[in-house]
């Protein structure tokens, strides 16, 4: 979480000089940086995978629904990349409708795991 952090405190202080000189660039730059964090989060992930592998194999829970909750955090992160950059540069209307089209894609991603819930309280009732 350090490393996490001094990339973002260093980025946002170089955007704020950059704004001073080429308040072009400054938003670039906190693009980049923002990437270099999502990138640095990606690496962690697989970490988070290897772990869930092993719980699918001790568990035996059905890789498909293991498949569309990672689904669900990926458009999570990613929507949460895009909005806070689109409001970011000033185009709050953009970035309310990507959080609208993710929590859309999230409810029709997770129909097949609600389905299977009410199939199995059904046949336990």
């Amino acid at each position: 979480m350090l490393k996490i952090a001094a990339i973002a405190i260093s980025g946002v202080l170089l955007a704020l000089l950059l704004k001073q000189v080429k308040p072009e660039y400054s938003g670039f730059l906190s693009m980049a940086v923002c990437i270099c964090i999502f990138l640095y989060l990606l690496s962690r992930l697989q970490t988070v995978l290897a772990y869930l592998q092993q719980l699918e194999a001790q568990v035996h829970i059905d890789g498909v629904y293991l498949d569309t909750i990672l689904k669900m955090l990926g458009i999570t992160y990613i929507t949460q990349f895009a909005s806070d950059f689109c409001k970011d540069a000033g185009y709050s209307a953009i970035s309310g409708q990507i959080e609208l089209f993710a929590r859309v894609s999230i409810l029709f991603l997770s129909f097949p795991v609600l389905l299977a819930l009410v199939e199995m309280i059904g046949d336990v009732l």
